[in-house]
């Protein structure tokens, strides 16, 4: 993974307070020097149409979102992957196992923004670097076999990689930034929207029913150049659970209520519960716990329960970023370790099984 789109020149300063601007390649060049192949671009339609089975319940099988908070380290990404790939063939029967592929890190202030910002972990923001880093690792996971998601932050990003997405998050903090949700209304995969920061559903639930009509927007072509974009709108959205402020709200009485209210509102009931957040109190070793509840949730009948998400990684924790890293130890939230995932996963394939042979 070495193949480089260098960013040109940095333009010339008018004034001393006047931002430095850096022109990046266009997502075309981009797409162009790393294209995806006829067939892993039949592969990621394929995935993106069995996520659409689960949410349509044309599919009884769980789809849960798992890996690294962040990626920070692709060597250790792609390990994880491989690890992945063989356990989604394990538990196909019973679950869709899609890869976190995170490269965007939102900041509440400041701090390491991802591997598409600063790939070298030094703050140099080699952002030319990072999307292209970026884009190999999500092709290496593709011929892996895997679905890939990942969290779109900034939109002018998302034109890198968005060819290679089976599922996309819009995060708590942007769900309700109208420039999400048009973007949202143009993308060709399924995406889920997190509840807002306060944990109510009301913002994700106003930006599902945005996101599923067409719009016409300001954006940017895939040469570059400033564009008024039509979307058709995506009626393969969904809602996130996350918890919030005041707690968790995967719980039985959390889950009705939103149920009752997607149901007012003629809007498909289709629920993932992230197990991390404010669902787990951010303790990434709480998270089978959050997963076993929400599964016998799903065991007793709740089949708006279409998902979870899992942070984990090769080894549970988290740690500073610093000049000595551990390999495979989250450098953002904590995570829970591959063994404990693995083990999770596979008990939880086990009861679905079991469940569906009555």
């Amino acid at each position: 993974m070495n193949s480089s789109v260098s960013a040109l020149p940095l333009s010339t300063l008018n004034s001393a307070n006047e931002a430095l601007t850096l022109r990046l390649p266009s997502s075309l060049q981009l797409k162009q020097q790393l294209p995806l192949s006829n067939t892993l671009n039949l592969q990621v339609a394929a995935h993106r149409q069995a996520i659409r089975a689960i949410l349509n319940g044309q599919d009884p099988r769980l789809l849960v979102i798992v890996g690294p908070c962040s990626i920070h380290d692709p060597q250790s990404a792609l390990e994880y992957a491989g690890k992945l790939a063989r356990l989604a063939e394990d538990v196909s029967g019973e679950m869709l196992l899609v890869m976190r592929a995170y490269v965007e890190k939102p900041r509440t202030t400041v701090g390491w923004k991802g591997l598409a910002y600063d790939p070298h972990l030094d703050g140099s923001d080699d952002m030319a670097g990072g999307l292209t880093m970026s884009r190999e690792l999500m092709l290496e996971m593709i011929r892996l076999g895997l679905p890939v998601a990942t969290e779109l932050l900034q939109p002018m990003a998302a034109g890198y990689f968005d060819d290679l997405l089976s599922w996309v998050a819009i995060g708590a903090r942007t769900t309700e930034s109208q420039i999400h949700r048009e973007m949202a209304s143009g993308l060709g995969m399924p995406v889920g929207f997190k509840n807002g920061t306060d944990g109510g559903a009301a913002i994700a639930v106003d930006a599902m029913r945005s996101a599923a009509h067409p719009h016409r927007h300001f954006g940017v072509d895939s040469q570059g150049h400033p564009a008024v974009i039509q979307t058709p709108g995506n009626p393969d959205t969904h809602l996130v659970l996350r918890g919030g402020h005041k707690g968790p709200n995967h719980d039985r009485d959390s889950v009705a209520q939103i149920r009752a209210d997607l149901n007012r509102l003629k809007i498909p009931s289709r629920i993932m519960v992230d197990c991390s957040h404010a669902n787990s109190g951010k303790d990434p070793l709480r998270q089978p716990a959050v997963f076993n509840e929400v599964l016998e949730q799903r065991l007793q009948g709740d089949r708006a329960l279409i998902g979870m998400m899992i942070e984990s990684h090769l080894f549970e924790g988290c740690q500073p970023l610093t000049e000595s890293l551990r390999y495979g130890v989250s450098i953002t939230d904590g995570c829970l370790g591959f063994s404990a995932t693995e083990h999770l996963l596979l008990d939880a394939a086990q009861r679905l099984a079991a469940h569906a042979k009555g």
